[in-house]
Parts: C-alpha cells; structure tokens; sequence
C-alpha cells in the first residue's frame, strides 16, 4: 500500500510541475507580447513571447487526464498565476476579490482534475 500511496504523490506532484510550467509559459509569454504591444517595448519580444506561448500550448500535453478537464483546469490555474504575476511583477497587491476568486478557481481545479468519476478509470491508477 505504501508503494501505492508514494506513486500517487508521486503523480499528483507531476501534475502540479506541469500546472506551473505552463502557467509560467502562459502567463510569461503573454507578458512578454503585452509589453511589446502596450508598452511599445522591442518587437522582439512579441516574437520571444509567441514562442513562449507556443510552448505553453505543448505542456498540457503531459497531463494524464482528458483534454476538456485539462484545459478547464488550467483556466483555473491561468486565474490565480495572473493574479500572484501582477503582485509579484507587476506590483499590484491582490484585493480581497482577487484572493476569494482565485481560492475558487483552485477549488474549481481540485475538483474537476483530481476529483475520480465514477465509472472511469482513475488518472492516478497504475
């Protein structure tokens, strides 16, 4: 059972990996065309930030689990690391909405990607 338990955390921290890279990807690769299209900064780095964006659309890929509950799971995700991006590069210290709405958005991602259906089989079987 133990051996069980350790290749599920095991998985489930995988994912988690996947989930920041990609939001990393995401939300950097964005930032990047952001600056180049509203702060008229080096058309460089539109063109760094699309092959970021490229990359970002790779990671979800790697996820064990079904495109649909991928790609709304990491919806959620997209919503909490803009929020922590803004505080961190931006300097825009979260409001009390921006914490409620992401603690939902990543509620919303514990359920819709970890949560096993019945009748399906687990993503984190062997």
């Amino acid at each position: 059972m133990k051996n069980s338990d350790d290749n599920t955390f095991r998985k489930i921290l995988t994912s988690l990996a996947f989930f920041l890279l990609a939001g990393l990807f995401e939300i950097g690769g964005g930032y990047l065309v952001w600056l180049w299209l509203r702060e008229n900064m080096s058309w460089i780095l539109g063109v760094i930030g699309g092959i970021v964006l490229f990359l970002y659309g790779i990671v979800p890929t790697f996820q064990q689990s079904f495109f649909h509950r991928t790609y709304a799971a990491y919806g959620g995700n997209f919503i909490a690391m803009a929020i922590f991006w803004g505080w961190i590069v931006g300097g825009n210290t979260p409001d009390v909405f921006d914490v409620i709405g992401s603690v939902i958005a990543l509620a919303g991602i514990a359920i819709i990607f970890y949560v096993p259906r019945k009748g399906e089989k687990s993503i984190w079987s062997k």
